[in-house]
């Protein structure tokens, strides 16, 4: 940020504006100067300062908050964590969108990139000072290399069989317990070919009963492995919800730019600013979910959250149906209107049709997002291994970004398969309605894959032993909060199985 505020105030490292590029030879034509290869660097620099920040943030944040409600009593104040946090997020770009904005454009760029970098500054003197209080959970290695050991192991033994009875695989308490804190993971049927992993052979285990790990894996670790196998079709499913949602930035400005946008006589709204009204719906939806939604749906279902995370995301990707139809429809209205009043060759013409005709479509997105992303990130955060809820933050992320990708792959081929005409410079001549429709068909068939991945999805089960409930980091004992499955006695007798 403070590379971005310097790129902005200090002249060396900015080009001229352009009235002074000009000016420098008088005879010569308007022009603007280009950034030098060293300005550029400066720039590029920055912004990857800048992603690679954010990319360390925004998977470690999401997990480290929510650990600081633990498995306490009233541990059901976590799930009210994840409302907060995406309410905070889309708190703050709306505060971008429209003051941050709105300085940029009327101040300068300097105060534009100042107030964010001086608010990241008191964010860190936030967060140093707050860490005596916070739950710090040690790290107990990585988990990429547990699960490239049960890899390694399971395919040493591919020609291994696998005992019926799931009790003779590789338990071992001792070695698991600083990684299942939670409870250890209990066996499931499911990818079996990777149980093999489990299976004790000759020269697994060291006299000293030390295990050799690129060779043999509890079944916890199978199992966590497992968990993240189970994980990905669901996980996948909010990609192409993603990839429908960007479109809010590029299609949906350009139909807003050909429409009256005049809110009185002698202001306009700009065609970007649009966006703010998904990020209103979604504040909106999100308050209205947490405080009214959650205690009305308690009633009815008995669960503490409401509904599930499962019917949550479900109901996010049936509003994105909605959201994008909506677009369609009104698209449509519009180029009808472009066509009779003689505007279809005229794409800079405004369309007598007002902007607020896209509202809809705008809210429709953002109470999808409240729904699924939320959902979304609760169901990654509860059904990741407990020593990965960093990572599983990070596959959030990584799905936005594949489903920004995705929408752009998908702009490209509809392009090639149209010849260009759905999609081109002249709205008016275009056919966004078309593409809208193609869009929302794929948005119904991926909420179809949805519910099949959902009815074939295995919630994970822990065994908790009797007495040694989960501890944080400073050696608290909590009650464990009650988990999806069945309570009942394990098999050896040891404890409780969730």
């Amino acid at each position: 940020m403070l590379g971005l505020v310097a790129a902005a105030l200090a002249p060396a490292l900015r080009p001229a504006p352009c009235a002074a590029a000009a000016s420098a030879t008088a005879a010569a034509p308007p022009s603007c100067q280009r950034a030098c290869g060293g300005q550029l660097a400066m720039l590029y620099l920055s912004l990857l300062l800048t992603a690679l920040g954010g990319g360390g943030i925004r998977p470690c944040v999401v997990a480290f908050g929510a650990d600081q409600f633990g498995r306490r009593p009233g541990g059901e104040q976590k799930w009210s964590y994840f409302n907060l946090y995406f309410f905070s997020m889309g708190l703050a770009v709306l505060l971008a969108l429209t003051i941050v904005v709105y300085i940029q454009e009327n101040v300068g760029w300097g105060w534009g990139f100042g107030i964010p970098a001086i608010a990241m500054f008191l964010s860190v003197l936030s967060f140093v000072a707050g860490y005596p209080l916070y739950v710090k959970v040690k790290p107990e290695g990585s988990p990429f290399k547990r699960l490239l050991q049960v890899l390694v192991a399971a395919f040493r033994k591919r020609k291994v069989d696998v005992p019926e009875d799931a009790g003779l695989l590789y338990h071992n308490k001792e070695l698991d317990a600083p990684i299942a804190a939670d409870g250890r993971l209990l066996h499931t049927d499911q990818l079996r070919l990777l149980d093999r992993a489990a299976v004790v052979t000759t020269g697994d285990v060291a006299d000293s009963g030390e295990p050799h790990l690129w060779r043999v894996s509890t079944v916890h670790r199978v199992e966590e492995l497992k968990s993240i196998v189970r994980m990905l079709p669901l996980w996948a499913a909010s990609i192409t919800l993603i990839a429908a949602a960007s479109h809010n930035f590029t299609f949906a400005i350009q139909q807003a730019r050909t429409m009256d946008r005049h809110l009185t006589a002698s202001f306009q709204i700009p065609p970007a600013t649009m966006i703010i009204f998904t990020t209103l719906s979604m504040l909106a939806s999100l308050a209205l979910y947490d405080r009214a939604l959650v205690p009305l749906a308690r009633r009815c279902t008995g669960r503490r959250s409401g509904i599930t995370y499962f019917q949550r995301m479900g109901a996010g990707l049936a509003v994105s149906v909605l959201g994008v139809m909506a677009g369609a429809l009104v698209e449509a209205r519009r180029r009808a209107a472009a066509a009779e009043h003689g505007l279809l060759d005229k794409p800079a013409a405004v369309v007598p049709v007002s902007v607020f005709w896209l509202v809809p479509q705008y809210a429709l997105h953002g109470v999808s997002d409240a729904l699924s992303t939320v959902g979304h990130m609760e169901f990654l955060y509860d059904q990741s291994p407990e020593s990965m809820r960093s990572s599983a933050a990070a596959l959030f992320w990584f799905a936005d970004s594949l489903g920004n990708y995705l929408g752009t792959a998908l702009v490209a081929v509809v392009q090639s398969a149209s010849g260009g005409v759905w999609l081109q410079d002249n709205i008016n001549r275009g056919r966004l309605d078309y593409y809208y429709w193609l869009v929302t068909f794929l948005l119904v068939l991926n909420l179809a894959y949805y519910i099949a991945c959902f009815h074939f999805y295995t919630l994970k089960s822990f065994e908790v032993d009797a007495g040694d409930g989960p501890h944080d980091g400073r050696g608290e004992q909590w009650l464990a909060e009650p988990c999806h499955g069945q309570v009942g006695a394990s098999q050896n007798g040891g404890g409780s199985i969730c």
